[in-house]
């Protein structure tokens, strides 16, 4: 063989018998911690949030490292091409005028709240899921999942970010113009806590930006990539994704790369 390659014997048996450099030392434990932090989050992260992770603790390394590392071992983060499938807008008349004009930023806490509802397929049939999140830290805040798409599944995950935070009067509610949000129910629900509607405008996905990019990156880091037998199964997949990675560890880029959780506490406002 070292005749074949052009190689001296010596010269490979120097080799083969040479200790394992510290730099190559030091690239084996951090690949075993990439290999980690990509398992953790599911396949969902890319060098950015990997290498931003071992910042947080405390491992010392170049993002181009990370990157080099990642890319020679096949590494490679979960996606899927997105798409949008267009609906019209049932009712007639907005319920309540547009008071975000798509500005999702909030000062504090439970300032303003935004809501919406998405599906997930399963073998046996569509699971409803409906979501608020706190614009303030982007953390889901209630939810609610069920076979029926209406009233009762957005006044739960209503209820449940209520229950969580008691916020104060004046707060801002934003939603779409589904009757499942314009209906008497929701909207009494939130008079009776002093909340304030707000609804994007008809057919406009962009006036509800924040929400949508919520369902996205459930769908491209999780749902697309499975195929449920059933709802419960579903339910139980979401339920993980929502309260043990999304809120607790899922680094976000707007929150400066820290997780809609560690963003409250490092602000206080938890």
């Amino acid at each position: 063989m070292c005749a074949v390659l052009g190689v001296s014997a010596s010269g490979f048996y120097g080799w083969a018998g040479r200790p394992v450099s510290r730099r190559e030392q030091e690239n084996r434990r951090l690949l075993n911690r990439i290999q980690s932090i990509h398992a953790d989050s599911g396949e969902n992260y890319g060098s950015i949030k990997t290498w931003k992770t071992l910042k947080h603790e405390g491992e010392s390394c170049g993002r181009h490292r990370v990157a080099r590392l990642r890319r020679i071992n096949g590494i490679i983060a979960k996606r899927m091409r997105r798409f949008r499938a267009a609906y019209a807008a049932r009712n007639s008349a907005p319920a309540a005028p547009n008071l975000l004009a798509q500005d999702f930023t909030a000062e504090a806490p439970n300032r303003i709240w935004v809501g919406d509802i998405t599906f997930i397929p399963t073998r046996k049939g569509w699971l409803y899921l409906a979501v608020v999140l706190d614009l303030y830290s982007r953390r889901v805040i209630g939810w609610s999942m069920s076979h029926r798409i209406n009233q009762p599944l957005t006044i739960d995950a209503l209820t449940m970010a209520i229950r969580q935070r008691s916020p104060e009067p004046g707060l801002i509610y934003h939603s779409d113009q589904g009757i499942q949000y314009s209906g008497t129910m929701y909207q009494t629900i939130l008079k009776t806590h002093d909340m304030i509607a707000s609804m994007s405008r008809k057919g406009n996905c962009y006036d509800n930006a924040v929400a949508e990019s919520f369902f996205s990156n459930l769908k491209n880091e999780l749902v697309y990539h499975c195929d449920y037998h059933d709802r419960e199964e579903a339910r139980a997949a979401i339920f993980k994704y929502i309260e043990v990675f999304y809120n607790r560890k899922r680094l976000h880029e707007t929150l400066d790369y820290v997780s809609p959780e560690q963003y409250e506490l490092l602000t206080n406002a938890a």
